[in-house]
């Protein structure tokens, strides 16, 4: 991985690597006995550049290539040999099969930019925007995929505008791939028509478990829907300054106030949705005082399990009070910021954030 990132960041530079492998081929040829050959090189350059380089970047580099190699045999005074000969045609073979690797290179890379245009689709579908602002609220979401060439995978968010206030919703669907993306759509599709109907909390989250339990049974059971969903579902009255909030088995959000940063915890621990067989009691909702200038960060365990290259993971609480920012958009992008600082790019998780942020008067 460390690897692959070095070789990322080298850019532009990488396509110089065949003129380089020419060049050496040809210093090799000139500082070597006659008998020594740099074919090996030249077959590389030739190789390199279907990956590196154009269609046409690679023909002139196989082109380059075998005029090179004819002009060290014309130096060297080997006119005619079969050794030439034989030398050459391998040029000109590898130089043949570098284009249709070129070729092929080029339409699975098309195949590829079309699957990320159609993910990038599918999450914009799904993981809509929240709204900027409403009321004193203001919101802003981001989302990371674990995989470079994913868009969507099992973390979600979303915002509901409600007669009983604004509501959101972050969740982790304990599962991969297309079941994984059906999970989250079921669920996102759920929680906003339930928002708008349901006044109360309890009975949102109520919906949501029945949603759960209806794509178990349909799917086969809990192995295939790799067993049950982590949420939070938080609530911001049209009135006064507290968010109510029931946390079902998922990292506990943080709040950041204008002196003081800290976890909140639920004051009683609940099973994740799925899992509502083995549940005991109601469900509990807490209340938050949530004063001006304060922020809520909801987020998926993709932050807090992210690791740097010694394997120590990210600590936001130690980290928080660099990151302030009145904005919440300004403030997750310092987040994913330092976080990328923190892991060096790397990525095993998918990664969600939704951050809340409580305007003062003068923001």
């Amino acid at each position: 991985m460390a690897g692959l990132d070095v070789w990322q960041r080298l850019g532009k530079l990488r396509r110089l690597l065949p003129a380089v492998l020419l060049l050496a081929a040809v210093v090799i040829d000139f500082v070597t006995p006659p008998a020594v050959s740099a074919a090996a090189l030249y077959a590389a350059a030739i190789l390199t550049s279907a990956a590196l380089l154009s269609l046409s970047g690679t023909v002139i580099t196989g082109v380059v290539a075998f005029l090179l190699d004819l002009a060290m045999f014309g130096y060297f005074g080997f006119h005619g040999t079969a050794t030439q000969f034989s030398e050459l045609f391998m040029v000109a073979t590898v130089t043949m099969i570098a284009i249709f690797l070129n070729r092929l290179l080029y339409h699975l890379h098309t195949q590829l930019r079309s699957a990320r245009d159609i993910a990038a689709a599918v999450q914009r579908a799904v993981l809509r925007d929240p709204p900027e602002v409403s009321g004193p609220l203001r919101f802003a979401a981001r989302y990371q995929a674990a995989q470079t060439d994913a868009q969507i995978g099992g973390d979600l968010y979303s915002v509901v505008e409600t007669p009983f206030g604004v509501r959101c919703l972050i969740g982790d669907v304990r599962g991969k791939g297309l079941k994984a993306v059906r999970a989250v759509e079921g669920s996102i599709g759920t929680f906003r028509e339930a928002s708008l109907q349901e006044p109360g909390l309890t009975t949102l989250v109520e919906r949501l478990e029945r949603a759960v339990a209806l794509e178990i049974q349909q799917y086969g059971g809990v192995t295939e829907l790799e067993g049950f969903i982590t949420c939070v579902v938080a609530e911001f009255p049209l009135h006064g300054n507290e968010v109510r909030m029931i946390n079902r088995g998922h990292p506990a959000p943080m709040l950041v106030l204008p002196d003081a940063v800290r976890y909140v915890e639920p004051s009683r621990p609940a099973l994740p949705l799925g899992l509502t067989a083995l549940a005991t009691g109601p469900e509990h909702v807490d209340t938050v005082t949530f004063p001006q200038g304060a922020t809520l960060l909801l987020y998926t365990d993709g932050l807090t399990e992210a690791r740097n290259a010694k394997g120590d993971f990210y600590d936001p609480l130690g980290r928080f009070s660099r990151l302030r920012h009145a904005r919440p958009d300004a403030f997750l992008d310092a987040l994913l910021s330092d976080v990328h600082k923190h892991t060096g790019g790397r990525r095993a998780d998918d990664l969600a954030l939704l951050a809340i942020t409580h305007a003062s008067d003068t923001a």
